[in-house]
């Protein structure tokens, strides 16, 4: 088995062994705390320039399955785990994960200890690498070299990573929750009663299905496009998806989103929720090590109620920077006391910083669905 090495900016070097395809690939060094669904983590877009560390001790046992894709192919830049399973045993798998990951040019190094992976990540904070599972040092690059690399690449923070894996093409979509997926909870899919406009920067596949569910007819529309278009379309709504990156450089969807507010509801989640802080005159920031994983206690101000949340976000909105009087905060993470949702005062407006959808994670906040859909109905 070849060897394969993680080499992050600040010197510090992991090395084990290779799976997944024999490539180099540079990142950010994020981890994800979730006990299950890794494929939905290999796909989900908000990955995209991100090595993902899994601190489930053992990933790939269940193989991989066209079902469970949050999108086309995976958009994580490398894999790091404590032990990968070269074999699936899953009645559903269609082919093991290391097929699927190989097959899509993504590197896995495995046989490291995750553990202290995690922590220096979370003391020094997430920092870029490089992933290289093509023999290490015996290809001519000294750990010096690979250290070197990892400085050298891109930072996420001022990247727009969102228009560029956003779809090109408008599309519309009528699948709703797959029924043989063990994760569904929801049940028959409504009649489709409202038309919704989505906005993709890095749209989950779950989130589409989800609104499918309660009752929309959707038309996906690249990130690019204008409030002007979205308004020709006659939509009963607007959602903003999550994705990747810094949402700062985002200045042309911001002021679109900006031009919706007051015409249409609008419901946004993840980078939608930071896009509808920017157009609303708020700013954001970069956390530390991010909010990654399935078990995160979000306080809900309005009911009162603990809900435990899916998370994969690397930066916040900054709650003194929204106007409060136009403004309220509705959700809090219990953990950091981070914002994690606001509504308009008078506009059908509101957004989570955290995945309702799960995909993976838990259902707590499947409600959000149904509390768009009721904004939509009392719009009419």
């Amino acid at each position: 088995m070849n060897t394969a090495v993680l080499a992050l900016e600040d010197g510090t070097v992991f090395e084990g062994s290779s799976f997944g395809a024999p490539v180099e690939r540079t990142g950010e060094v994020v981890f994800n705390t979730s006990l299950t669904g890794y494929q939905e983590i290999f796909t989900d877009p908000s990955y995209a320039g991100q090595i993902v560390v899994l601190t489930n001790p053992q990933i790939g046992n269940y193989g991989a399955n066209d079902a469970d894709n949050e999108a086309a192919k995976p958009y994580i830049e490398g894999l790091a785990v404590r032990e990968f399973s070269p074999l699936s045993s899953n009645w559903r798998a269609d082919e093991t994960a290391q097929e699927f990951l190989a097959s899509n040019g993504v590197p896995i190094i495995t046989g490291i200890d995750t553990r202290t992976l995690v922590r220096h990540l979370r003391s020094r904070g997430v920092m870029r690498g490089v992933l290289s599972s093509i023999g290490g040092t015996t290809i001519g690059r000294t750990m010096d070299s690979l250290v070197a690399r990892a400085k050298n690449s891109p930072s996420m923070a001022g990247l727009d990573l969102a228009t560029r894996v956003s779809t090109t093409q408008r599309y519309e979509w009528s699948k709703a929750v797959d029924l043989c997926s063990p994760s569904d909870l929801a049940g028959k899919p409504a009649e489709p009663r409202f038309h919704v406009v989505a906005y993709d920067f890095g749209m989950k596949r779950n989130i589409l299905r989800r609104l499918v569910q309660v009752g929309c007819r959707l038309t996906v529309v690249p990130a690019g496009t204008s409030a002007e278009d979205v308004l020709s379309l006659k939509p009963d709504g607007v959602f903003l998806s999550n994705g990747p990156g810094d949402p700062e450089p985002l200045e042309y969807p911001a002021a679109q989103v900006a031009k919706l507010v007051g015409h249409v509801p609008v419901f946004g989640i993840c980078l939608g929720h930071q896009i509808l802080g920017l157009a609303l005159g708020g700013k954001t920031y970069k956390l530390k090590f991010g909010h990654r994983g399935g078990n995160h206690p979000v306080l809900n101000k309005i009911t009162g109620r603990v809900e435990i949340t899916a998370h994969n976000h690397g930066f916040a909105v900054d709650p003194d920077s929204l106007n409060m009087n136009e403004l309220e905060i509705t959700h809090t993470n219990l953990n950091d006391d981070t914002l994690e949702g606001f509504r308009h005062r008078s506009h059908p407006v509101f957004c989570v910083q955290y995945h309702p959808e799960a995909a993976p994670g838990p259902h707590d906040s499947l409600y959000l669905f149904d509390d768009f859909v009721k904004l939509m109905e009392a719009a009419r």
